[in-house]
C-alpha cells in the first residue's frame, strides 16, 4: 500500500510540475486591448478569453515549447512559440477584411462571411464605435441593400429587397434569439425597446427568404442582434449624448440619450449584467395638408380629407342626408378636421432596461441563463391611420440553456398600449363630443339650402354653410378643447373615443442541435419550434369582445453541410436545409433551401443558392375588426366573418322611397360575400368584388453571389429572383347596406343614395408578382490607413397592374440605391473621423395610410471623434442631415431634418 501511494504521489507530482501557466495581453495595431479575443494552446482544447482589458491567463500540461493562438472577430489571427511560463507575453492582432468576420445566422453555426453561403451583412464593435449616426440602430441605414423607413424618431422600420411598410410583417428582428416583434402589432417597432449601444456585440443582417431556419416570419430578411456575456465582457461602461434636433416644421429641439452597463463575473460558474437607457427628444412634425387620393385636393374643398388633418374623415353625400331635395347638390362634404399638431406635443421617448443572470455549473461552456427585458416610450405609428404611441410598455422574459452545440429556449413577449390613441378618432369624436355628425351635416344643409335660395352661388354657400355648421367648434388650446381631448383618448369605444387598448402576448420555444462533435461525415443540425399567440384587445383592435383569441403554430427542421476538398486551395461547401411549418389554421408547408459555395482559392468565392420561404396571415389579418374611419378592416378567418356585426343609419331617401329601416346590421361576412370592388365603384361602373379567404403567402428565391479580394479592394457582389404565389394583399371594397351584390337594382340604389359602407378585406392576389434586384459592395483603404466603401443596390418589382387594378403590393421601395463612406479612426494621435453618404431614388409609396410619389433624396452624416485609451472611452461630435435637406420616405410622416450632437462612451473600447 505504502508503495502504491507513493508511486500515485509521484504522479500527481510530475503532473504538477508538469503544468505551465502563461500570461499576457491581446491588443491591436493601435495598442488597444482586444476585450473577448479567444486565445489557444495549438494542437489542444485548452484555451480562454481575453477580459474587459484584453489580458488572459491559461494553465496547460503541455510541455514548453508550444504555440499560443490569439483570434478575434474582424481581426487575422496571431501565433506566438512559448518556451516557458511567462507572465508578459503580447499577441497583436492585425485588423482583418470584413470578408474575414465571423457571422452565425446564415447557417446557425460560425462561419466566415466569405464563405457564407447565402448573403450576409454585419455591422460589429468597430462600424458601432465610428458610424456618424446618432446611434447604432441608425447606423443601420449604411449597409448595403437596405432600406430603412423612419416612422418616428423613435420607431424606423428596417427592411431589405422590397414590399417594406411600417407594419413590416415580412421582415423578423431577433435580439438574442427573441423575436422583437409586438404582439399587438405583429412587426417590430424598431429599437423603441430593444438594445442599448454598449451592450451591442454585433449586428448581423440576411437579406431574402430564410424560412428554411427560421420559419414563417422569416420571409424577406432578418435582423440579428446579440448582446455582450457577462462572463467575456465585464464592467461598467455608458454613454451620454446631447444635441438637437432641427426642422422647418418643429424648430429647434433639445435632445437626450443616456445608457449604463453594469456587468460582473462573480465566479467561473456565475455571472450578471444589467443595463438601463433613457432616450428623450421632439419628434419629426408632420404637416402634410395635402388631400388623399380621391377626395379634395385642398383645405378649400368640400371633401377634403388632409393627410395630417383629422375629423375630417367623416363624410357623407348631402342630397342623400337631405332626403334628395332638388336644391342640395350631389356632392359629399366632410366635416372639419384638427391638424396633427393640435393632437400631440411630440414626445419622442424611449426607457428600457434589461438584465440577465448566467450559471455556469460545471465552469465550462454549458450555460443557464434568464434574460428579462422591459421598455416603455412614446412614438408615432402610421399603420391604416396614425396613432400616437405613448406609454406603450412591451416585456420579454426568457430562459435559455445553451452550450457549443446546442440551445433550447423559451421566452414569452408581452405588451401593453398604455396611453396610445388613434389620432384619426380623437379628431372625429372631439368633433362629435361638441356636436354631432346627424346635427353638423343638419346645419350644414339647412344653411345650404338658404344660402341658395338667397342668390349665393354654390361656392359661396358652401362656405357659409361651413361657417354657420363650425360656429361654437371646440379651438385647440381652450379648457374646452382639452377636457373633450382628455376624456376622448381615454375611451376605447371608438363610437366616442379613441384609446389603443391592448394587452396581447405570445409564448415561444425554439432549439438546435449541432452534431459536428460526433459525427465527422457532415455537419448536421436539427431544430424546431412552437409558438402561441393570445390576443387581447377587449374588442377594440381584434373581435375579442367574448374573450382573448389563442391558436398556435409550430416547425422543425434539419440542415446538412459539407465541406468538400476538391484540389489543392479548391474547396466546395454544399448546404441543404429543409423546414416544415404547421398553424392550426392552414395546412403545412415544406420549405427547402439548397446552396453552394465554391472557393476558388483565399481570395476568390462564388456562392448559389435557391431557397424557399413562406408567411402566415398575421394576427391581424385574421382577427382584426377596426373601423379606421374611411374604412372597415375585417380579418379573413373563418371564425372571424360574423365575429364583425356593425350597425350603420340608413339615408332619409331609403327610409322614404324604398321603404328601408333607418338602420342595417352588416357583419364581416359581407365583405368577402356581398361587395363591389372599390375601383369599379369610383369608375361609375359597379362590379360584384370576388374576395376569397386569407391563406399563407410562398416565395421562390434564386441567388447567384460573389466575394472577394483584388489586390486591396474587397468585392462583395450579388443578384437575385424573386417569384411569389399566393400574395397576401389587402383589397378594397364596398359593402351595400341593403340589396344584393349583382341583381342589378337594390344594391345599385344603395350606392346611389350613399348607402355603403367601406371595408378592406385580407386575401391572395391571382398576381403574378415577380422582383429582382442585384447589389455590389466594394471596400479598401486609401492613402495608408483611410477606409472607404460604397455600395449600389438595384431594386424592381414586375406584375401586370392592368389586369388587376386594385391589387396592391405596398413595394414600397427605390429602385436605385447607392451609398459611400470614407473615415479613419487613428488620423492622427486617437483623433478620428467618418463620414457617409446616402442616395435615394424617387419612388411610388403606397400604403393603407395613403399613397404618394417619393423623391429622391440624398443625405451626408458625419462625425470627429477622439479616443482616450487611459479610460477605454471616446469623445465624439457629430450630425446627421448635415446639408439641411429635408426628405421623407413614407406619405404622412414628418420631413427627416437634421440632429447635431456630442457624446462620451466610458468604458467601452
Amino acid at each position: 500500500m505504502k508503495s502504491i501511494l507513493s508511486i500515485l504521489l509521484l504522479f500527481f507530482g510530475a503532473v504538477t510540475f508538469a503544468q505551465t501557466t502563461i500570461s499576457g495581453t491581446v491588443v491591436d495595431n493601435n495598442e488597444q486591448p482586444i476585450p473577448g479575443a479567444n486565445v489557444i494552446v495549438v494542437g489542444t482544447n485548452t484555451g480562454t478569453i481575453t477580459d474587459f482589458d484584453g489580458m488572459f491567463t491559461i494553465t496547460t500540461t503541455q510541455t514548453p515549447p508550444f504555440t499560443i493562438q490569439a483570434s478575434s472577430i474582424g481581426f487575422e489571427s496571431a501565433s506566438q512559440e512559448v518556451s516557458a511560463s511567462a507572465s508578459n507575453l503580447k499577441l497583436v492582432l492585425t485588423e482583418g477584411t470584413s470578408l474575414d468576420e465571423v457571422v452565425i445566422s446564415a447557417s446557425r453555426t460560425p462561419e466566415r462571411i466569405f464563405e457564407s453561403p447565402v448573403t450576409v451583412e454585419r455591422f460589429g464593435l468597430k462600424e458601432i464605435k465610428n458610424t456618424a449616426s446618432a446611434d447604432f440602430y441608425d447606423g443601420l441605414e449604411n449597409l448595403k441593400g437596405v432600406d430603412v423607413n423612419t416612422n418616428s424618431l423613435t420607431f424606423k422600420s428596417v427592411n431589405t429587397r422590397g414590399f417594406a411598410s411600417f407594419s413590416n410583417t415580412r421582415f423578423m428582428q431577433l435580439v438574442d434569439g427573441m423575436d422583437n416583434s409586438t404582439p399587438a402589432l405583429n412587426f417590430p417597432i424598431g429599437n423603441l425597446v430593444g438594445m442599448n449601444e454598449t451592450d451591442v456585440l454585433s449586428v448581423e443582417l440576411l437579406p431574402g427568404a430564410a424560412s428554411a431556419l427560421y420559419g414563417a416570419n422569416a420571409f424577406n430578411g432578418i435582423l440579428f442582434m446579440r448582446s455582450k456575456n457577462p462572463f467575456d465582457h465585464e464592467g461598467i461602461s455608458g454613454y451620454v449624448k446631447r444635441g438637437i434636433t432641427s426642422q422647418d416644421a418643429g424648430g429647434d429641439n433639445p435632445y437626450t440619450d443616456v445608457g449604463i452597463r453594469m456587468a460582473h463575473k462573480f465566479s467561473d460558474k456565475f455571472a450578471a449584467k444589467v443595463n438601463f437607457g433613457w432616450l428623450n427628444g421632439t419628434d419629426w412634425v408632420a404637416n402634410n395638408y395635402e388631400g388623399k387620393p380621391g377626395t379634395g385636393a385642398t383645405r378649400a374643398s368640400v371633401d377634403y380629407d388632409g393627410y395630417n388633418v383629422y375629423g375630417d374623415e367623416v363624410s357623407t353625400n348631402i342630397k342623400a342626408a337631405a332626403g334628395g331635395s332638388g336644391i342640395i347638390p350631389n356632392v359629399n362634404v366632410s366635416r372639419t378636421g384638427y391638424e396633427e399638431r393640435d393632437l400631440l406635443d411630440y414626445n419622442a421617448e424611449s426607457i428600457k432596461a434589461d438584465w440577465g443572470l448566467y450559471y455556469r455549473p460545471w465552469a465550462n461552456d454549458f450555460e443557464i441563463a434568464y434574460v428579462g427585458k422591459i421598455g416603455t416610450g412614446s412614438t408615432i405609428y402610421q399603420g391604416t391611420n396614425r396613432y400616437n404611441i405613448d406609454n406603450f410598455t412591451q416585456q420579454q422574459h426568457k430562459i435559455e440553456v445553451r452550450n457549443d452545440n446546442f440551445f433550447a429556449r423559451g421566452y414569452v413577449v408581452a405588451d401593453k398600449a398604455g396611453d396610445s390613441y388613434d389620432m384619426v378618432f380623437t379628431g372625429i369624436n372631439i368633433n362629435r363630443s361638441w356636436k354631432s355628425d346627424e346635427d353638423w351635416f343638419g346645419d350644414y344643409i339647412t344653411t345650404f339650402a338658404g344660402a341658395t335660395l338667397g342668390g349665393a352661388s354654390e361656392t359661396q354657400a358652401h362656405q357659409v354653410a361651413r361657417q354657420v355648421a363650425d360656429t361654437g367648434r371646440l379651438i385647440p388650446g381652450t379648457q374646452e378643447f382639452k377636457n373633450a381631448f382628455n376624456k376622448v383618448i381615454a375611451n376605447p369605444d371608438l363610437s366616442v373615443g379613441s384609446q389603443f387598448k391592448d394587452a396581447s402576448k405570445y409564448y415561444h420555444s425554439d432549439a438546435n442541435y449541432n452534431f459536428s462533435h460526433l459525427i465527422d461525415f457532415a455537419e448536421i443540425q436539427v431544430g424546431g419550434s412552437f409558438r402561441q399567440y393570445d390576443l387581447n384587445s377587449s374588442g377594440t383592435i381584434y373581435t375579442d369582445f367574448d374573450g382573448p383569441i389563442r391558436y398556435s403554430e409550430f416547425g422543425v427542421y434539419t440542415q446538412i453541410q459539407k465541406q468538400l476538398e476538391l484540389n489543392e486551395g479548391l474547396e466546395l461547401k454544399l448546404t441543404g436545409s429543409i423546414r416544415y411549418d404547421k398553424s392550426e389554421l392552414f395546412d403545412g408547408f415544406l420549405s427547402p433551401r439548397i446552396s453552394a459555395g465554391f472557393t476558388i482559392n483565399e481570395n476568390h468565392n462564388i456562392r448559389g443558392s435557391f431557397q424557399t420561404g413562406f408567411r402566415n396571415p398575421t394576427t391581424q389579418d385574421l382577427f382584426i375588426g377596426l373601423d379606421s374611419g374611411r374604412a372597415v378592416l375585417v380579418g379573413s378567418a373563418a371564425s372571424n366573418l360574423d365575429r364583425d356585426v356593425r350597425t350603420y343609419s340608413v339615408s332619409q331617401i331609403a327610409q322614404n322611397e324604398l321603404g328601408q329601416s333607418a338602420s342595417a346590421v352588416i357583419s364581416g361576412r359581407a365583405a368577402y360575400e356581398n361587395s363591389f370592388t372599390l375601383n369599379s365603384v369610383q369608375n361609375g361602373a359597379p362590379v360584384a368584388s370576388d374576395v376569397d379567404l386569407v391563406k399563407p403567402e410562398q416565395v421562390s428565391s434564386i441567388e447567384i453571389g460573389y466575394r472577394g479580394k483584388l489586390n486591396r479592394l474587397i468585392v462583395d457582389a450579388s443578384v437575385y429572383f424573386n417569384s411569389y404565389s399566393d400574395f397576401i394583399s389587402s383589397e378594397f371594397v364596398v359593402v351595400p347596406l341593403y340589396g344584393q351584390v349583382g341583381d342589378n337594382s337594390l344594391s345599385l340604389l344603395a350606392l346611389q343614395n350613399g348607402d355603403f359602407k367601406a371595408y378592406q378585406t385580407y386575401t391572395n392576389s391571382d398576381a403574378n408578382i415577380e422582383s429582382y434586384g442585384a447589389a455590389i459592395g466594394l471596400s479598401t483603404k486609401v492613402f495608408g490607413n483611410f477606409d472607404i466603401s460604397g455600395s449600389y443596390t438595384f431594386t424592381k418589382q414586375e406584375f401586370d397592374q392592368s389586369k388587376y387594378p386594385d391589387f396592391r403590393t405596398l413595394f414600397n421601395t427605390p429602385e436605385h440605391k447607392a451609398k459611400m463612406s470614407f473615415g479613419n479612426t487613428n488620423v492622427y494621435s486617437n483623433l478620428g473621423f467618418n463620414v457617409a453618404w446616402r442616395w435615394s431614388d424617387s419612388y411610388f409609396w403606397q400604403a393603407t395610410f395613403g399613397d404618394g410619389n417619393i423623391p429622391a433624396f440624398h443625405t451626408v452624416d458625419a462625425q470627429i471623434s477622439y479616443t482616450i485609451p487611459k479610460i477605454k472611452s471616446v469623445l465624439k461630435v457629430g450630425a446627421t442631415n448635415l446639408l439641411g435637406d429635408e426628405y421623407f420616405t413614407a406619405i404622412g410622416t414628418g420631413y427627416i431634418g437634421s440632429m447635431y450632437y456630442a457624446s462620451i462612451v466610458i468604458n467601452n473600447l
